[in-house]
C-alpha cells in the first residue's frame, strides 16, 4: 500500500511538472515569437499557402513544422517562426561559378545538406543571385534554385533569402546599386513570387553600408530607396513575408541612423546586424554586446523597439596552423580549436540578449582560394568536406538549447 501510495503521489507530481510546463510553451513562444502572429492581410496569404501546398516537414500533431505541437502553438499553421530554433548558418550554396571554383554542384550539396542537417541547423542564409536568375533582360533560368530550395524544404532546412546583387546589364558592376531600381524590383517580385510557399525571409543586400558591397557612399540614402521599394513589392507578392534589413558590418550604429533618417523605418521587420570581432583578443564578447547595445538603443530611439535583432554574420577562421598567409583583417587566425571555443562562447552567451532572435554562424565549409586569406577558412567543416571540431561545437549547443529551451 505504501509502495502504491509514493508510486500515485510521484505519477501525480510529473503530471503537473508537465501541464506546467505546457502552460508556458504559449508564454516562451510570445517572448521569442510572437511578433509573428498574423495580422489579417498575412493571415489570409498563410491560408491560400496552406490550400495550395504540403509542406514535407509538417506532421498531424505540428502543423508547421516548428517543433512546437499544434496544441501548444498560438500560430499552429504559420511555419515562419521555426519554433525557438536560432541556429543558423550562412553558405554560399548557389555557388557554382569559376569565381568560385565551382564549389557547388548538385551532388556536393547533396552533402553539404546532409552535414547541415546533421548539425541541427536551421536556417541556411543563400544567396539568390540576380545574376544566375536574368543573366540577360527578361531573360530568366530558375532551375538551379529551384533544385537548391525544395532540397532544402526536403531536409526540414529554412531559408533567409539574399536578393543581391547587380547584374551586368542593369549596374556598372556586382557592387554597384542598378541603374534603375524597377530593374531590382522586379528581379525581387519574380523570386519572392515563385518560392513564397517555401521561402519566408527575405534579405535585401548584403551590408550595404560596406564599401567592398556597394561602392557609391551616399550615407545609405540610396540603400534605403531601394529597400522602400523592394518591401513594398514583396509585401504585395507575399503578405505572410518579413523583409530582414541588409546586414550591416559591425560599424553598423551610424548605417543604421542614416537608414532612419532617409526614411526606411517602416520597410523592414528585422534588423540584421555583421558584429564581427577578434575571438583571441580579451573582452571579444564584450564589443559584440556593445554593437548589440547600441543597435538596440537606436532602435527603441525611433520606435523599433518590437523589432528583432538577427546576427546573418558571425565567426571567424578555423586554420590547422596559424601563419602569416592565413591572417585574416583582425590578424592573426585562430586555430581550428579556437575556432570550435568561439561557436561555443556565441551561442552560449548571446542568445540571452533581448530580442537577438537568429544567430547565423559565417560559413559552414571553407571556400578556396576566393578570398585568397583567413576568411577562406571561416568554415566549420573543410573544403574537403572533413569536419572541423567547430561542427562538434555547434552541434553540442544546438542540443543543449533543444533540452532547455523546446518544450518536451
Amino acid at each position: 500500500m505504501g509502495v502504491f501510495i509514493i508510486f500515485y503521489f510521484f505519477a501525480l507530481r510529473v503530471a503537473y511538472a508537465q501541464d506546467a510546463l505546457h502552460q508556458q510553451c504559449p508564454l516562451e513562444w510570445h517572448k521569442r515569437n510572437g511578433h509573428l502572429i498574423p495580422d489579417a492581410p498575412e493571415s489570409e496569404a498563410i491560408k491560400k499557402l496552406n490550400q495550395d501546398y504540403s509542406k514535407p516537414w509538417r506532421s498531424e500533431a505540428d502543423a508547421d513544422g516548428d517543433g512546437v505541437e499544434n496544441e501548444y502553438d498560438p500560430s499552429p499553421y504559420d511555419w515562419r517562426e521555426c519554433g525557438y530554433n536560432p541556429f543558423g548558418t550562412l553558405e554560399f550554396l548557389s555557388w557554382n561559378h569559376s569565381w568560385n571554383n565551382y564549389k557547388y554542384n548538385n551532388e556536393r550539396l547533396e552533402k553539404i545538406v546532409r552535414l547541415l542537417k546533421e548539425a541541427g541547423v536551421s536556417y541556411v542564409r543563400v544567396d539568390m543571385l540576380w545574376q544566375d536568375m536574368e543573366p540577360e533582360p527578361n531573360n530568366w533560368n530558375f532551375k538551379k534554385y529551384d533544385y537548391l530550395v525544395n532540397l532544402l524544404t526536403q531536409n526540414h532546412i529554412r531559408i533567409l533569402g539574399l536578393l543581391s546583387y547587380s547584374v551586368s546589364w542593369a549596374g556598372k558592376d556586382w557592387n554597384y546599386p542598378p541603374y534603375d531600381n524597377a530593374t531590382f524590383v522586379n528581379y525581387a517580385k519574380r523570386v519572392v513570387s515563385r518560392y513564397k510557399d517555401k521561402v519566408k525571409y527575405w534579405e535585401i543586400w548584403n551590408e550595404p553600408d560596406s564599401p567592398v558591397y556597394w561602392v557609391e557612399r551616399d550615407e545609405m540614402k540610396g540603400y534605403a530607396q531601394l529597400l522602400k521599394e523592394s518591401y513594398q513589392v514583396i509585401k504585395e507578392s507575399d503578405p505572410s513575408a518579413k523583409v530582414v534589413l541588409g546586414g550591416l558590418t559591425s560599424e553598423a550604429l551610424f548605417p543604421l541612423k542614416n537608414i532612419y533618417r532617409n526614411g526606411g523605418k517602416d520597410y523592414f521587420d528585422v534588423v540584421n546586424i555583421h558584429p564581427f570581432t577578434n575571438p583571441l583578443a580579451p573582452g571579444r564578447l564584450q564589443r559584440v554586446k556593445v554593437i548589440y547595445k547600441n543597435i538596440r538603443k537606436e532602435m527603441v530611439k525611433n520606435g523599433d523597439g518590437h523589432k528583432k535583432i538577427w546576427f546573418t554574420e558571425i565567426g571567424c577562421p578555423g586554420v590547422k596552423e596559424a601563419v602569416k598567409a592565413n591572417g585574416w583583417w583582425e590578424g592573426k587566425s585562430p586555430t581550428e580549436k579556437q575556432q570550435a571555443r568561439w561557436v561555443r562562447e556565441i551561442y552560449s552567451e548571446l542568445l540571452s540578449l533581448e530580442d537577438v532572435e537568429k544567430i547565423f554562424w559565417a560559413f559552414f565549409r571553407d571556400t578556396k582560394e576566393h578570398f585568397k586569406n583567413g576568411v577562406d577558412y571561416f568554415g566549420l567543416v573543410r573544403w574537403d568536406f572533413s569536419k572541423k571540431p567547430g561542427v562538434s561545437a555547434y552541434k553540442k549547443c544546438v542540443r543543449k538549447w533543444e533540452h532547455t529551451k523546446q518544450p518536451r
